[in-house]
Protein backbone atom coordinates (compact mmCIF):
# COMPACT_ATOMS: atom_id res chain seq x y z
CA UNK A 1 0.00 0.00 0.00
CA UNK A 2 1.03 3.52 -0.95
CA UNK A 3 -0.19 5.11 2.36
CA UNK A 4 -0.54 8.61 2.97
CA UNK A 5 2.60 10.56 4.52
CA UNK A 6 3.30 13.76 7.07
CA UNK A 7 5.55 15.05 4.78
CA UNK A 8 3.27 14.89 2.19
CA UNK A 9 0.20 16.78 3.92
CA UNK A 10 3.08 19.63 5.06
CA UNK A 11 4.88 18.83 8.15
CA UNK A 12 8.72 17.48 7.61
CA UNK A 13 9.81 16.15 10.69
CA UNK A 14 13.53 15.41 8.89
CA UNK A 15 13.97 19.33 8.39
CA UNK A 16 12.31 20.00 12.13
CA UNK A 17 15.36 16.94 13.00
CA UNK A 18 17.83 18.79 10.39
CA UNK A 19 18.21 22.32 12.41
CA UNK A 20 18.40 20.93 15.87
CA UNK A 21 22.42 21.53 16.43
CA UNK A 22 22.21 25.09 15.35
CA UNK A 23 19.47 25.65 18.04
CA UNK A 24 21.33 23.47 20.84
CA UNK A 25 24.40 26.14 20.23
CA UNK A 26 22.16 29.38 20.12
CA UNK A 27 20.01 27.66 23.28
CA UNK A 28 23.30 26.49 25.23
CA UNK A 29 25.17 29.59 24.68
CA UNK A 30 22.36 31.41 27.07
CA UNK A 31 23.58 28.63 30.21
CA UNK A 32 20.43 26.64 29.56
CA UNK A 33 20.51 23.48 30.32
CA UNK A 34 18.48 20.00 28.69
CA UNK A 35 18.38 21.02 25.35
CA UNK A 36 16.16 18.26 23.01
CA UNK A 37 14.85 16.92 26.67
CA UNK A 38 10.62 17.00 27.17
CA UNK A 39 11.38 20.06 29.21
CA UNK A 40 14.24 22.92 29.65
CA UNK A 41 16.58 23.14 32.95
CA UNK A 42 17.42 26.33 34.94
CA UNK A 43 19.71 26.03 38.03
CA UNK A 44 17.80 27.42 40.95
CA UNK A 45 19.79 27.04 43.16
CA UNK A 46 22.83 24.10 44.68
CA UNK A 47 19.91 22.04 45.15
CA UNK A 48 17.29 22.45 42.91
CA UNK A 49 16.06 22.76 39.28
CA UNK A 50 12.92 24.32 37.81
CA UNK A 51 11.88 22.54 34.59
CA UNK A 52 9.44 24.56 31.91
CA UNK A 53 8.37 23.14 28.45
CA UNK A 54 6.13 25.15 26.25
CA UNK A 55 4.32 23.46 23.49
CA UNK A 56 0.77 23.91 21.35
CA UNK A 57 -2.45 22.22 20.14
CA UNK A 58 -1.37 22.74 16.14
CA UNK A 59 -3.80 21.92 13.46
CA UNK A 60 -6.36 20.06 15.98
CA UNK A 61 -7.54 23.25 16.64
CA UNK A 62 -9.00 23.03 12.91
CA UNK A 63 -11.13 19.83 13.32
CA UNK A 64 -12.11 20.42 17.49
CA UNK A 65 -13.59 23.92 16.43
CA UNK A 66 -15.77 22.51 13.55
CA UNK A 67 -16.57 19.64 15.85
CA UNK A 68 -17.57 22.32 18.71
CA UNK A 69 -14.48 20.52 21.28
CA UNK A 70 -12.23 23.22 21.74
CA UNK A 71 -12.59 22.83 25.36
CA UNK A 72 -11.05 19.60 24.78
CA UNK A 73 -8.42 21.23 23.09
CA UNK A 74 -7.71 23.45 26.43
CA UNK A 75 -7.43 19.88 28.23
CA UNK A 76 -4.63 18.98 25.14
CA UNK A 77 -2.58 22.19 26.14
CA UNK A 78 -2.49 21.70 29.98
CA UNK A 79 -2.29 18.31 29.77
CA UNK A 80 0.68 18.23 26.81
CA UNK A 81 2.85 20.54 28.95
CA UNK A 82 2.37 19.05 32.13
CA UNK A 83 3.26 15.56 31.18
CA UNK A 84 6.64 17.13 29.35
CA UNK A 85 7.65 18.87 32.96
CA UNK A 86 6.87 15.03 34.25
CA UNK A 87 9.75 13.75 32.53
CA UNK A 88 11.90 15.16 34.52
CA UNK A 89 10.85 14.04 37.77
CA UNK A 90 9.64 17.54 38.72
CA UNK A 91 6.91 18.73 40.59
CA UNK A 92 4.50 20.63 37.99
CA UNK A 93 3.93 24.70 39.48
CA UNK A 94 2.51 26.79 37.07
CA UNK A 95 1.13 26.80 33.63
CA UNK A 96 0.82 30.25 31.36
CA UNK A 97 -1.48 30.00 27.69
CA UNK A 98 -1.42 32.25 25.19
CA UNK A 99 -4.27 32.01 22.76
CA UNK A 100 -4.02 34.29 19.12
CA UNK A 101 -6.58 34.51 16.39
CA UNK A 102 -7.47 36.80 13.26
CA UNK A 103 -9.97 37.90 15.52
CA UNK A 104 -11.04 36.71 18.96
CA UNK A 105 -14.04 35.28 19.55
CA UNK A 106 -14.46 35.60 23.63
CA UNK A 107 -16.74 32.38 23.56
CA UNK A 108 -14.14 30.58 21.84
CA UNK A 109 -11.63 31.63 23.81
CA UNK A 110 -13.17 31.03 27.22
CA UNK A 111 -13.61 27.11 26.03
CA UNK A 112 -10.10 26.85 25.51
CA UNK A 113 -9.02 28.46 28.99
CA UNK A 114 -11.67 26.76 30.72
CA UNK A 115 -10.56 23.10 29.31
CA UNK A 116 -6.83 24.25 30.33
CA UNK A 117 -8.12 25.01 33.69
CA UNK A 118 -9.76 21.81 34.57
CA UNK A 119 -6.77 19.50 33.86
CA UNK A 120 -4.56 22.03 35.94
CA UNK A 121 -7.16 21.84 39.00
CA UNK A 122 -6.54 18.39 38.78
CA UNK A 123 -2.71 18.47 39.00
CA UNK A 124 -2.83 20.79 41.56
CA UNK A 125 -0.98 23.19 38.40
CA UNK A 126 -2.09 27.71 38.92
CA UNK A 127 -2.76 28.81 35.94
CA UNK A 128 -1.29 32.17 36.53
CA UNK A 129 -2.41 34.32 33.04
CA UNK A 130 -1.14 34.52 29.63
CA UNK A 131 -1.87 36.70 26.70
CA UNK A 132 -4.73 36.79 23.82
CA UNK A 133 -3.56 38.31 20.27
CA UNK A 134 -5.71 39.59 18.02
CA UNK A 135 -3.13 39.21 14.68
CA UNK A 136 -5.29 39.85 11.22
CA UNK A 137 -2.87 39.60 8.38
CA UNK A 138 -0.90 36.97 9.94
CA UNK A 139 -3.52 34.47 10.75
CA UNK A 140 -6.93 33.85 8.13
CA UNK A 141 -10.38 33.83 8.89
CA UNK A 142 -11.60 32.25 11.38
CA UNK A 143 -8.06 30.32 12.22
CA UNK A 144 -6.77 30.01 16.15
CA UNK A 145 -4.10 29.23 18.08
CA UNK A 146 -3.37 28.20 21.44
CA UNK A 147 0.22 27.37 23.13
CA UNK A 148 1.18 27.04 26.98
CA UNK A 149 4.54 26.89 29.57
CA UNK A 150 4.33 25.22 32.29
CA UNK A 151 6.88 25.49 35.08
CA UNK A 152 7.92 22.85 37.83
CA UNK A 153 10.67 22.39 40.31
CA UNK A 154 12.66 19.09 40.68
CA UNK A 155 15.11 18.48 43.90
CA UNK A 156 18.62 17.68 41.79
CA UNK A 157 19.15 14.32 43.77
CA UNK A 158 15.47 13.36 42.49
CA UNK A 159 16.59 14.67 38.24
CA UNK A 160 14.80 11.67 36.10
CA UNK A 161 16.82 12.33 32.68
CA UNK A 162 18.15 9.08 31.44
CA UNK A 163 21.48 8.78 32.53
CA UNK A 164 20.89 5.58 34.78
CA UNK A 165 19.21 3.43 31.99
CA UNK A 166 20.98 0.36 31.30
CA UNK A 167 20.75 -2.26 28.94
CA UNK A 168 18.56 -4.58 30.45
CA UNK A 169 16.08 -2.38 31.65
CA UNK A 170 12.26 -2.48 30.60
CA UNK A 171 10.22 -0.03 28.77
CA UNK A 172 6.64 -0.18 29.98
CA UNK A 173 3.82 1.68 28.26
CA UNK A 174 0.65 3.68 29.60
CA UNK A 175 -2.43 3.61 27.41
CA UNK A 176 -3.32 7.16 25.38
CA UNK A 177 -6.85 8.24 24.77
CA UNK A 178 -6.54 8.23 20.95
CA UNK A 179 -4.87 10.30 18.99
CA UNK A 180 -3.84 12.76 21.62
CA UNK A 181 -2.37 16.16 19.73
CA UNK A 182 -0.17 15.71 17.15
CA UNK A 183 -0.25 14.20 13.48
CA UNK A 184 -3.19 16.31 12.34
CA UNK A 185 -2.43 17.82 10.01
CA UNK A 186 -2.09 14.09 8.17
CA UNK A 187 -5.47 13.29 10.16
CA UNK A 188 -7.43 16.07 8.49
CA UNK A 189 -6.19 15.02 4.68
CA UNK A 190 -7.24 11.42 5.67
CA UNK A 191 -10.55 13.03 6.65
CA UNK A 192 -10.74 13.98 3.18
CA UNK A 193 -11.31 10.51 1.68
CA UNK A 194 -12.53 9.28 4.68
CA UNK A 195 -14.60 10.34 7.83
CA UNK A 196 -14.45 9.17 11.27
CA UNK A 197 -16.67 10.17 13.92
CA UNK A 198 -15.18 7.90 16.74
CA UNK A 199 -14.09 9.51 20.16
CA UNK A 200 -10.64 8.67 20.46
CA UNK A 201 -10.05 10.88 17.47
CA UNK A 202 -10.52 14.39 19.34
CA UNK A 203 -9.60 12.92 23.07
CA UNK A 204 -7.79 15.08 25.37
CA UNK A 205 -4.52 14.23 25.50
CA UNK A 206 -4.25 12.11 28.92
CA UNK A 207 -2.97 13.44 32.05
CA UNK A 208 -0.09 10.78 33.73
CA UNK A 209 0.45 12.84 36.63
CA UNK A 210 -0.64 9.98 38.94
CA UNK A 211 1.16 7.32 36.76
CA UNK A 212 4.09 8.83 37.24
CA UNK A 213 4.12 9.70 40.87
CA UNK A 214 3.47 5.91 41.66
CA UNK A 215 6.53 4.82 39.63
CA UNK A 216 9.64 3.21 41.80
CA UNK A 217 12.99 3.18 40.39
CA UNK A 218 12.14 5.28 37.43
CA UNK A 219 15.36 5.68 35.09
CA UNK A 220 14.40 7.51 32.32
CA UNK A 221 10.28 8.95 31.13
CA UNK A 222 9.12 10.00 27.67
CA UNK A 223 5.99 11.57 26.52
CA UNK A 224 4.47 10.17 22.96
CA UNK A 225 4.19 12.99 20.94
CA UNK A 226 5.65 14.03 17.64
CA UNK A 227 7.82 11.44 16.57
CA UNK A 228 5.82 8.04 17.98
CA UNK A 229 7.22 5.89 20.53
CA UNK A 230 10.48 5.05 19.54
CA UNK A 231 11.18 8.91 18.22
CA UNK A 232 10.12 9.78 21.62
CA UNK A 233 12.21 6.87 23.78
CA UNK A 234 15.30 8.11 21.66
CA UNK A 235 15.40 11.84 23.19
CA UNK A 236 16.08 9.66 26.57
CA UNK A 237 17.85 6.70 26.43
CA UNK A 238 21.86 7.31 26.29
CA UNK A 239 23.95 6.49 23.49
CA UNK A 240 24.73 3.25 22.20
CA UNK A 241 21.66 2.20 23.85
CA UNK A 242 17.98 1.86 22.16
CA UNK A 243 14.62 0.94 23.17
CA UNK A 244 13.53 -2.30 20.99
CA UNK A 245 9.29 -2.09 21.03
CA UNK A 246 7.08 -5.27 21.40
CA UNK A 247 4.47 -3.44 19.07
CA UNK A 248 2.27 -6.29 19.31
CA UNK A 249 2.12 -5.97 23.40
CA UNK A 250 -1.29 -3.86 22.98
CA UNK A 251 -4.65 -3.41 21.48
CA UNK A 252 -4.33 -0.07 19.58
CA UNK A 253 -7.65 2.05 19.60
CA UNK A 254 -9.94 1.99 16.80
CA UNK A 255 -8.99 5.34 15.59
CA UNK A 256 -5.72 3.94 14.31
CA UNK A 257 -7.14 1.10 12.51
CA UNK A 258 -8.97 4.04 10.27
CA UNK A 259 -5.74 5.70 9.95
CA UNK A 260 -3.97 2.24 8.64
CA UNK A 261 -6.08 2.13 5.82
CA UNK A 262 -4.64 4.99 4.57
CA UNK A 263 -1.24 5.55 6.28
CA UNK A 264 1.85 2.88 6.18
CA UNK A 265 2.83 0.77 9.14
CA UNK A 266 6.21 2.75 9.11
CA UNK A 267 4.84 6.22 9.04
CA UNK A 268 1.93 5.27 11.65
CA UNK A 269 5.45 4.02 14.32
CA UNK A 270 6.92 7.08 12.96
CA UNK A 271 4.23 10.16 13.56
CA UNK A 272 1.13 8.50 16.11
CA UNK A 273 1.38 7.20 19.52
CA UNK A 274 -0.55 4.30 18.39
CA UNK A 275 -2.31 3.86 21.77
CA UNK A 276 0.76 4.35 24.13
CA UNK A 277 0.82 7.98 25.11
CA UNK A 278 3.82 7.98 27.96
CA UNK A 279 6.86 5.52 28.83
CA UNK A 280 8.93 4.71 31.19
CA UNK A 281 12.11 3.25 31.65
CA UNK A 282 12.89 1.02 34.91
CA UNK A 283 14.65 -1.95 36.23
CA UNK A 284 11.51 -3.98 37.52
CA UNK A 285 8.19 -3.90 35.90
CA UNK A 286 6.32 -5.48 38.49
CA UNK A 287 2.64 -5.44 36.70
CA UNK A 288 2.78 -2.86 34.98
CA UNK A 289 2.67 -2.81 30.71
CA UNK A 290 5.99 -4.31 29.08
CA UNK A 291 5.93 -2.73 25.64
CA UNK A 292 10.09 -3.31 25.07
CA UNK A 293 13.33 -3.27 26.39
CA UNK A 294 16.67 -1.73 26.27
CA UNK A 295 19.09 -3.40 23.95
CA UNK A 296 22.72 -2.45 22.61
CA UNK A 297 22.09 0.20 19.68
Amino acid sequence: MEGRTYDAAGVSLAAAESVVERLRAATESTGALGFGAFAGLYPLDDGRLLAASTDGVGTKLILARQRGRLRDCGADLAAHCINDVLTTGAEPLFLLDYVAANRIDLEQVAELVEGAAEVCRSAGVALVGGETAELPGTYRDEELDFAGTCVGLVERDRLIDGSLIREGDTVIGFPSAGVHANGFTLVRRILVEENYEGDDLLAPTRLYLDEVGALTDVRGLAHVTGGGIAGNLERVVPDGLRAEIDWDAWARPPVFDWLARHVDEEELRRVFNLGIGYCAVVADPGAALVIGRIVRA
